[in-house]
């Protein structure tokens, strides 16, 4: 008990004199290559958190290019080092803006919209990694066309030792060329030890069998030389091939790292976690456990010698993939110091290990779960459950899960639930759709969960922040037919059935933000993020509490940052503008989006402040200090809107 006092106070002290420190930087997409979007920032906090207000705004400079395709969502969360801020822009230009006024001081354009349009959401950028070494400062992009470029911190200009002048082309290193069109990359690379590595988007509803594979391959950060290859779906003879029946291996792709990767500086390790194979719903052409799909994998980028796995879906049929990085930190168990690694996931599990051996630190049980009754489909018996921490979100879908805010209200939802849906605990495969008209549902639906905002951590306490959604998701499965033809057995069909007079379906809160403290396994605390439709007619005399943002834009739940003191979690919603039954409210999905900046107070919960947002955000949120002065920047704009850079700071002086 005294040692751990001993460390808290040595923590809490160490934590108070950065907060001093004239510059507190964000190095890295999430705060550091731990992945734990904490900053020990402490200048904004509960008491003054209110008062803030724009300190300027940078517009990025993708309205000065000529291209012949629009930007995506502005996702892309900067980087901070030396008063300098570093930001990718959706059409991949990469510049430095100064730290405190939002001065463009350079620009980079790798002129990558000249290599044809990148696939699953065309041109968006969620970050860049920087690497420094020896007086040597460089700013790494990987391009949504999969040029890795090195440039010159100070100056924008190209590395001329790396690839050729500056860039490499890394698609020769994808797949054959017709493969290429359903390729695409969207997250940070990452620099661990002098080896740089990244992932890919690969096409997830595509239409034959055959698709790449996401293989990660490492790249000598000086000279841009290929280093190895990971073959994410094992090849031929290598370990994990077998669990691809039939040699399923031989076409079978996707599985790939679509989120960003943390690294272990000490060991020179790298985690990530993998997406589902082809196909998302049907794996009636790839029988078997299918490694490394829906995977945790730790490898060493010296070598790209896989160290250890841990695989969470075996033979996926619900696009569970990891949505994010997994968290690196210390945790204390049972008067135990554990070098851990935390992940958190679409079905709102919490996956813990020791990151050195990959054993886990709580019990993960195996349990029996429904099987297909899909001609061709091949289904595992049992899914891994983690015993701690709890779930951060409800699983599975029953009757007792919908709406009853009022007894018509109840008496519609069931209706509508016994109607069209077929619901049953969580890893329930999906059915074909027949005349019946009920598909399958799923809780959390594909969207999760988290998502790819992930979750955010304190490390001095081992405390976990994670936005979540409860969304159900829904689909069935159908033949091909001579407008859709493919040659698979069957193809997804989504429905979106919605909850009576365009309400959601389920309890609230619909969006959520869970405290988990990792030494001890548990909820610290749950609160709701949002109002929702509290003005609903049928429920506006209810005077109801905040229900959780609904409906909520695109798939992400929120992404958080954690401080010293607070909890910041950007949101992205749409605003209702009427409200209907049927197809999951989509009038509301049909209104006019925006976002909001909330603050949540770290020890209890309780939100403290909310402000709404310029323009709707695409990205997350990032905190530095200089000058002695903290600012919270906050990525926004929406497809074929202006996109820039807001930065929140406490009125001058």
């Amino acid at each position: 008990m005294l040692a751990r006092s001993l460390l808290v106070a040595s923590l809490t002290f160490s934590t108070a004199a950065l907060a001093a420190r004239e510059t507190i930087e964000w190095r890295h997409y999430a705060a550091d290559r731990a992945s734990t979007k904490y900053s020990p920032a402490a200048q904004v906090d509960a008491s003054n958190v209110s008062e803030l207000e724009v300190a300027w705004r940078w517009v990025t400079p993708d309205g000065r290019v000529e291209a012949q395709t629009l930007a995506g969502d502005l996702k892309g969360t900067p980087l901070m080092v030396d008063d300098t801020l570093y930001a990718v822009s959706a059409m991949n230009l990469v510049s430095a803006v100064d730290a405190t006024t939002g001065e463009e001081l350079w620009t980079y354009d790798p002129k990558a919209y000249e290599r044809g349009i990148p696939t699953h959401g065309g041109f968006t950028q969620r970050g860049i990694e920087y690497w420094e070494h020896r007086g040597m400062e460089r700013i790494v992009l990987v391009t949504g066309t999969h040029q890795l470029v090195s440039l010159d911190a100070k100056t924008g200009r190209p590395d001329l030792e790396f690839g050729e002048a500056g860039m490499v082309d890394m698609r020769g290193d994808i797949g054959r060329p017709d493969q290429m069109r359903h390729t695409g990359a969207n997250s940070p690379g990452i620099v661990c030890g002098d080896t740089v590595l990244m992932g890919m988007t690969i096409m997830d509803f595509s239409l034959t069998q055959e698709m790449p594979a996401g293989h990660i391959r490492g790249y000598d950060i000086r000279t841009g030389r290929k280093k190895w290859t990971f073959h994410i779906v094992p090849q031929g003879d290598e370990s994990g091939a077998e669990t691809w029946h039939d040699e399923s291996w031989r076409y079978s792709g996707n599985t790939n790292v679509w989120s960003w990767m943390s690294c272990d500086d000490e060991t020179g390790w790298v985690y990530f976690g993998t997406g589902t194979p082809t196909s998302d719903y049907y794996g009636g052409h790839r029988h078997g456990d299918n490694l490394y799909a829906e995977s945790l994998v730790a490898i060493d980028t010296a070598t790209g010698e896989k160290k250890w796995h841990f695989q969470a879906v075996r033979h996926g049929l619900w696009d569970y993939d990891f949505p994010c990085a997994p968290i690196l930190l210390d945790i204390e168990v049972d008067g135990k110091r554990i070098e851990a690694v935390a992940q958190v996931s679409k079905q709102a599990f919490t996956y813990v290990f020791d990151r050195r051996t990959g054993e886990p630190v709580w019990p993960i049980e195996e349990r029996k779960v429904p099987e297909s009754l899909v001609p061709g489909e091949w289904t595992a018996s049992t899914q891994p459950f983690p015993t701690k921490p709890p779930p951060f979100d409800r699983q599975g879908l029953r009757e007792s899960d919908l709406i009853d805010f009022t007894p018509e209200l109840e008496a519609r939802a069931i209706e509508i639930y016994r109607e069209t849906l077929l619901g049953g605990p969580m890893f329930t495969p999906p059915t074909l759709a027949g005349e019946s008209r009920r598909v399958m549902a799923q809780l959390p639906g594909q969207a999760g969960g988290a998502n790819w905002g992930g979750a955010a951590v304190d490390p001095n306490s081992g405390v976990l922040f994670v936005p979540s959604q409860t969304r159900v998701g829904t689909m069935s499965l159908v033949p091909p037919t001579a407008r859709q033809p493919s040659d698979r057995d069957y193809l997804p069909a989504f429905t979106f059935p919605g909850g009576p007079e365009g309400l959601p379906l389920v309890k609230p809160p619909w969006s959520r933000l869970t405290a988990i403290d990792l030494n001890r396994g548990e909820i610290l605390w749950q609160t709701p993020v949002g109002d929702g439709p509290r003005d609903h007619p049928a429920i506006a005399d209810l005077d109801l509490g905040p229900l959780g943002a609904w409906p909520l834009a695109g798939l992400t739940p929120g992404w958080p940052m954690a401080t010293a003191t607070l909890v910041f979690v950007v949101t992205s919603e749409r605003r209702p503008d009427t409200y209907q039954e049927g197809a999951a409210g989509l009038a509301g999905r049909r209104g006019p989006s925006t976002g909001f900046l909330y603050a949540f107070d770290k020890e209890t919960g309780e939100e403290v402040w909310r402000t709404e947002l310029p323009d709707t955000p695409g990205g997350g949120p990032m905190t530095y200090v200089v000058n002695r002065r903290q600012f919270i920047v906050v990525p926004v704009g929406g497809r074929g809107q202006e996109h820039s850079l807001v930065a929140y700071a406490l009125p001058s002086g």
